[in-house]
């Protein structure tokens, strides 16, 4: 798999020439901060003659250091009290890019220590932003066959064996970006199967997939009326992944987990027109994060929890077969659903994943719910890059969508918490009074008020999940995760994908 390998440094005489390795790269707030004696004295030396110093990224001629260069890239804005430790991420990415053009091979990397709080992860968030920058495409890679740019980055200021969590986490990252960023004939739903049964191909999970279309019919009848026009092109037929992380030992938590994988995104009958349609190969980022958590589980292997996830994957067709707006389908859950517009596909596919999971928590030991889902353009429209957590009143008791924000903005995937309120339930009231719900209305989330929030309401009641609410006999802790805006950076149609959110998942499921 191409992605960083990260090496653990155990010893500062790693900064010398002839200790293998080939260049030196300092991430520091200011350049007083940087503890080791010998690179301090040559930034110093450096900010003497070169004002660029301590201000933006500078590649020094450090005769007797690691390849002879010492590359110093600052934290800007680090006392800022309004800033995160992504900070310390964009000057690693600075960084590490400079000695990728440098022609370095295994550079090492130290962060400088910092007391301020908000920076207790800097050096690991800086380690995968390496990874986020050196990345490339699968297709490029396929086409060209392309290598890692660097045989190894060693690890200087980490405490510590960290080195095996971040392999983990960055292999998990990789899989992620791999099939969330993926061109539509390259990443089929039956392709993005195939991806993860390779991927974890003798990692212990239990992997199975469903693809037989009376299955799918029977079970997930709202993914398959979205997928209804695929049918014809064998290569574009949905699937389901089933994917479940079983500890050794006792279990005391269970994390189950519905990932939309929209493989591509039409728009259906309610066409998207006017180039909407660009960039819908990404549509799929919620079940390639939750893919990628699994490769990342499988490596580290946490005790106490149980994690269970389904992924659905299809293709919003269109074509005679097409499913259409005013239809109603009965959910694998038995709620009757009127379909508001085809171009709201994402949460029908969720909803029977979910009713699917909805059965299997009501047996498990302390169970929490989720979904992770590309889902509107509200939630970009709202928040802009960051993510969205809405959640019903039981994971609210439980502060699930709280404790995970804590553990996003300290590992730099910061999220943002939105409530449910009544006025999202009366949105998805079907007012014929033929159907249990509506699915949405027929105008775009991103113009629609409280467009990112009424999806979890439909969620919850389409799901049948309604009926776990904190004064049930069976409460059910439940959060939608909306990441639209987080799953690509830069350019929104073909960023790099990002994985989000991933790493702060990982963190909340071990700590929870």
């Amino acid at each position: 798999m191409f992605q960083v390998n990260f090496v653990d440094v155990k010893t500062e005489n790693a900064i010398f020439d002839g200790e293998g390795w080939d260049a030196v790269v300092v991430v520091s707030a200011e350049v007083s901060s940087i503890a080791i004696d010998e690179i301090s004295l040559l930034a110093q030396h450096g900010a003497n003659v070169d004002k660029r110093v301590g201000k933006s990224p500078t590649l020094l001629f450090a005769p007797g250091l690691a390849g002879g260069r010492l590359i110093l890239s600052p934290v800007t804005q680090a006392e800022d009290e309004y800033v995160d430790v992504r900070v310390y991420a964009a000057a690693a990415r600075a960084g590490i890019a400079i000695a990728k053009d440098a022609g370095a091979t295994r550079p090492l990397l130290y962060i400088a220590p910092s007391k301020d709080s908000r920076y207790q992860f800097a050096s690991e968030v800086a380690a995968l932003a390496c990874g986020q920058e050196l990345w490339q495409t699968l297709e490029l890679r396929e086409a060209r066959a392309i290598k890692p740019a660097f045989e190894a980055i060693g690890l200087l200021s980490i405490a510590g064996h960290q080195s095996e969590l971040l392999n983990a986490l960055e292999a998990g990252r990789v899989l992620a970006r791999d099939l969330c960023g993926t061109e539509p004939e390259r990443m089929t739903a039956k392709a993005f199967a195939d991806y993860c049964l390779q991927a974890f191909d003798g990692s212990g999970l239990k992997v199975t997939v469903v693809e037989n279309k009376d299955c799918l019919e029977r079970d997930y009848p709202l993914l398959s009326a979205v997928g209804r026009s695929s049918f014809a092109v064998g290569r574009h037929q949905p699937r389901v992944v089933k994917l479940e992380y079983v500890p050794e030992g006792e279990v005391t938590r269970t994390f189950l987990f519905a990932g939309k994988g929209v493989v591509y995104d039409t728009g259906g009958a309610d066409l998207k027109v006017g180039g909407a349609m660009a960039g819908m190969s990404r549509d799929k980022g919620g079940a390639a994060a939750v893919a990628g958590l699994f490769k990342t589980l499988s490596m580290l292997k946490p005790k106490g929890i149980r994690v269970i996830a389904e992924l659905g994957l299809v293709r919003n067709s269109i074509g005679s077969d097409a499913f259409v707006t005013d239809e109603i389908i009965t959910a694998h859950s038995g709620v009757r659903v009127r379909i508001g517009n085809t171009d709201a596909e994402g949460r029908l596919v969720l909803a029977d994943l979910l009713s699917h999971l909805r059965i299997k928590a009501v047996s498990a030991v302390n169970p929490e719910m989720f979904s992770v889902a590309t889902l509107t353009g509200h939630v970009v429209r709202c928040y802009g890059g960051y993510p969205a957590a809405v959640e019903n009143s039981v994971a609210t008791d439980k502060q699930v969508a709280s404790t995970l924000q804590q553990h996003s903005v300290q590992w730099g995937e910061p999220f943002e918490v939105s409530s449910l309120r009544t006025e999202d339930f009366a949105k998805i009231r079907d007012v014929s009074g033929a159907a249990d719900v509506l699915s949405s209305n027929n105008a775009p989330s991103s113009v629609t008020a409280r467009g990112h929030q009424y999806p979890a309401a439909f969620l919850l009641k389409a799901s049948g999940l309604f009926e776990h609410g904190k004064n049930a006999a069976i409460p059910l802790a439940y959060t939608h995760l909306d990441i639209a805006g987080s799953a690509t950076e830069g350019d929104p149609l073909y960023g790099k994908p990002t994985a989000s959110p991933l790493v702060s998942l990982y963190q909340y499921l071990i700590n929870r």
